[in-house]
């Protein structure tokens, strides 16, 4: 095949290494994507974790500071309007609630670092508040003093007002920022996840695209190539271009359909060769059924007339030398008839028909009925199945199989008896006898043409028998054998195909 019609396999990237190519870019991308989306999770995380986590609490625990920080202010002047202890109750709750809140709002300081300074701005001023006006106030009164101006605590407490507001307001400003920054990371999560299944989407699409143009098409082509040469279009050369194995099988599709084509002249001409074998075989046919007996039947013909003149001139040994001549001669028409008989199966053939073998094996009794009844045999047919087949060929099996059990009986009377029975789709027949058996060393021997396992002397015959039925058996699609695990006499079986609407049948009681 030329290098025009299909690519040289080493000149293409083989199925493995797209595969390979393919792969190593799927996982890039998916790589790419796992990173991208990765990213977008932990920066959604790292805000929102800021946001509640940090921020949020801070920002409630200022407030909380600062209710704390007026109840101390409240129980202050409670105190030094009534001058009774239990309204010192809210500045002592509230000097701890202050304590509580500072903790949770310092907690904040290592995601916030400004928070610091702000709260040493608000701390100081606490203390201020406390160390200028709340405790003084709180001892005066215990002592019966008078206490400090109020004007002294309310400058004060503006102060600590003032450092907490600013506290406040810081975070308040980093709350924001940190809503902002979180929706910015749930939009980047969403934009992340929309481009990876589009770049997903995209890889998919191409490596379909390119599976259809270097895989999928030279495959459809190839198989279109292939069918037509199927169709029987053997002249056809089979063009396939691809990956190097679609080549590759392409190359060797072709140099198959060379080797058919050439096998195909080859039978072609054995074909003719055998035809005109056949024409011959037909002339010498001819010749052996005409030209052939006649000078046999003119030598018996002539030995018999010669021994009735003159057999009383001849002596006893011209008499048997006659007899000789005369069995001979028609030993030889009778092996003449066998082999045109054995040379026309499968050539000459009649119809094809449905016929009850059972018919067939009591057509075969009949025929043989003058040596059943000199043998004394039985011939027992069991109900056998509809075949299809030619009537006269299979009647010859028939008859070949029960003359067999007749002629090579023992000293017993002959019995020979027909079975069949179905397997899927062909029926076994057997035919079995109580004659002297076949050893199982001969059991393919046996079906050879002129093969014999006993001298002619001891049984009369020519040798074909068995080979015509194997003949006609194989003619009609089935097969013939020796069974050589029964013992007691030979049993024949063969095989025929079965017709499918033919019922089973029953046998007789």
């Amino acid at each position: 095949m030329s290098q025009d019609q299909v690519a040289r396999p080493s000149a293409r990237w083989s199925l493995r290494r797209w595969w390979v190519a393919s792969s190593v870019l799927l996982v890039l991308v998916l790589l790419g994507s796992m990173i991208s989306v990765g990213w977008a999770i932990a920066d959604l995380t790292r805000s929102r974790t800021r946001l509640l986590d940090t921020i949020g609490p801070a920002v409630v625990s200022t407030q909380q500071l600062g209710t704390a920080l007026i109840n101390q202010e409240t129980g202050v002047r409670g105190y030094t309007l009534s001058g009774l202890e239990e309204f010192l109750t809210p500045y002592s709750a509230g000097v701890a609630d202050a304590a509580r809140a500072r903790a949770v709002v310092a907690a904040a300081q290592s995601e916030l670092p400004w928070l610091v300074g702000q709260l040493d701005s608000v701390d100081r001023a606490i203390e201020a508040w406390r160390g200028v006006y709340a405790e003084p106030v709180i001892a005066a009164t215990k002592a019966g003093a008078p206490p400090p101006t109020v004007e002294a605590g309310k400058q004060e407490f503006d102060a600590v007002r003032s450092a907490l507001s600013t506290l406040q307001s810081r975070l308040e400003t980093d709350r924001t920022a940190a809503r902002a920054a979180l929706n910015n990371a749930a939009s980047r999560l969403a934009t992340t996840c929309v481009i990876t299944l589009g770049g997903l989407l995209l890889v998919v699409l191409v490596g379909v695209g390119l599976m259809t143009t270097s895989v999928v098409r030279p495959l459809s082509r190839l198989t279109d190539e292939v069918r037509q040469v199927a169709d029987g279009d053997f002249a056809h050369p089979v063009t396939v271009r691809g990956p190097r194995e679609i080549a590759s099988l392409g190359h060797d599709v072709e140099t198959m359909r060379v080797r058919i084509v050439t096998e195909l002249d080859r039978a072609q001409a054995a074909g003719r060769d055998l035809a005109r074998s056949n024409a011959e075989l037909e002339q010498f046919a001819y010749v052996a059924s005409h030209d052939l007996q006649e000078p046999l039947r003119k030598v018996a013909s002539f030995c018999q007339l010669l021994e009735r003149r003159y057999g009383d001139q001849l002596d006893e040994k011209a008499g048997q030398y006659i007899g000789f001549a005369v069995d001979g001669a028609r030993r030889m028409q009778v092996l003449i008839n066998d082999l045109l008989a054995f040379s026309r199966v499968g050539r000459h053939t009649g119809k094809h028909a449905d016929h009850d073998a059972t018919a067939l094996a009591e057509q075969a009794t009949r025929n043989l009925t003058e040596a059943i009844t000199a043998a004394e045999a039985t011939v027992t047919i069991d109900p056998l199945p509809t075949v299809h087949g030619e009537a006269p060929l299979l009647t010859s099996v028939f008859q070949n199989l029960i003359g067999n059990g007749i002629k090579f009986r023992g000293s017993a009377p002959p019995t020979v008896t027909i079975t069949a029975d179905r397997d899927d789709t062909t029926w076994t027949f057997s035919v079995t006898d109580n004659g002297i058996g076949i050893e199982p060393q001969f059991a393919d021997r046996v079906f050879v043409i002129f093969q014999r396992l006993h001298a002619k002397d001891s049984y009369p015959g020519t040798g074909i028998g068995l080979a015509m039925c194997r003949k006609i058996i194989e003619f009609h699609g089935g097969t013939i054998w020796v069974d050589t695990e029964h013992t007691g006499g030979t049993r024949i079986r063969f095989t025929l195909p079965t017709i499918d609407s033919e019922p089973i049948p029953t046998p007789t009681a």
